[in-house]
């Protein structure tokens, strides 16, 4: 029989209390088979372990290259849904050098007072690089060349997302002592709070995921008292998992059955971001766990045309304001052109300079503009508060 009304939308826009931790208890029971993956070399704690220096003959092979990259995504999106890439760099001359550069500029945001924040650890667990991609391709392009001209990053970042996809990258080192993260998903979705991601349709959530990858490479040796990202396999499979990553039930879960694997120097971890997941506690009295966070988004989350949105609503606001004012629009319709108006997202920004305060995310242009009708703010006062915030977003 068809659905009724009540019982499509309850299909299609979920709740977080509606998710059912029975299923993510059956999933992550699940066992990863190395027979399924024939160019792995060992499965570990149900996460998938290749050998980076066999493959390499794999890579220069176009044939046998789309083989591996089918593998990866079959591994990430039914599989454990993580993939560790041994020896994936073995140049650590080259790491080192990177190493570097990337603990200067720490020094740098410490003496300045600039460090960034984490998103999901308490201040003063970690030390956080926004936007390593860029800084290290200014500060070293010889040695940025070298690094990002690994094969398996390319390989892996092109067999999840496809051609044209765009790298970025943060650097996180977490401190002796540091605590571990609380378990969440990533980007997108995963930087939103539960209410919020309750608005979009399940199918989106499906989506999300496989607009970005999530991967790591490891600077240093990291042992397991380093505190290695806590794993919990196939929990990418769970479809209200973003709706659900906070509750004390899954959290409880998460906490009972995640795995962790040792990384050496040199090493790739990735995963879909729908993993659960979440950086471990460093328990060492001296090592700095130091590893460069990628975060690979596909060339299919832009629009087509550029569009200049901050002049739109300079030009727009005068009139919503009139709007408002005379009742010739309702609070309803007027929410509807700012919809079709202003930048309603928060991403991408500089998170040096637009940190996610008191959230997980910066205040988008069209919230900006909502306070500021609401406010009933002088047009004037409302320019120069988005040409601020339009300064902040670039890097």
């Amino acid at each position: 029989m068809p659905d009724t009304s009540h019982q499509r939308a309850a299909r299609i826009y979920r709740r977080a209390d509606q998710a059912d931790l029975a299923e993510l208890t059956a999933l992550t029971r699940r066992k990863t088979d190395l027979a399924d993956y024939p160019l792995a070399a060992a499965v570990e704690k149900n996460v998938l372990i290749y050998d980076c220096a066999a493959l390499r003959p794999t890579l220069a092979n176009p044939g046998q290259r789309r083989l591996l990259m089918a593998e990866w995504v079959d591994a990430m999106m039914t599989g454990p849904g993580v993939v560790v890439l041994k020896g994936a760099e073995p140049d650590h001359a080259m790491i080192d050098r990177a190493s570097d550069l990337f603990r200067a500029m720490i020094a740098e945001q410490n003496r300045s007072g600039s460090g960034g924040g984490d998103h999901f650890a308490k201040p003063g667990a970690n030390d956080r690089i926004w936007n390593s991609l860029e800084k290290h391709c200014l500060a070293d392009p010889e040695n940025f060349a070298r690094y990002y001209a690994n094969p398996f990053l390319a390989a892996i970042s092109e067999a999840w997302l496809g051609p044209a996809y765009q790298m970025t990258a943060q650097l996180n080192v977490v401190n002796p002592g540091g605590a571990a993260q609380s378990p969440h998903r990533d980007y997108h979705l995963g930087f939103q709070s539960a209410a919020e991601i309750a608005r979009y349709p399940l199918h989106v959530q499906l989506l999300s995921p496989t607009l970005t990858l999530q991967g790591a490479i490891a600077h240093v040796d990291a042992p397991m008292a380093t505190g290695p990202t806590q794993l919990l396999p196939f929990s990418q499979i769970w479809p209200e998992g973003y709706l659900a990553m906070g509750r004390d039930d899954v959290r409880a879960h998460f906490a009972a059955h995640h795995v962790q694997l040792p990384l050496a120097k040199g090493d790739m971890l990735f995963f879909s971001p729908a993993l659960l997941h979440a950086a471990g506690s460093n328990q060492t009295a001296d090592v700095r766990r130091m590893v460069n966070l990628f975060q690979v988004s596909s060339a299919y989350g832009r629009a087509m045309e550029t569009v200049d949105r901050t002049r739109m609503v300079k030009a727009l606001y005068p009139a919503l304001q009139a709007a408002r004012k005379s009742g010739s629009l309702t609070p309803d319709q007027i929410a509807c052109a700012l919809a079709a108006s202003a930048e309603a997202y928060a991403f991408p920004t500089n998170l040096d300079r637009d940190p996610p305060l008191g959230g997980m995310a910066p205040k988008s242009q069209a919230r900006l503009v909502a306070e500021a009708l609401e406010a009933d703010w002088p047009p004037k006062t409302l320019f120069a508060a988005l040409d601020e915030q339009a300064a902040k977003r670039l890097s």
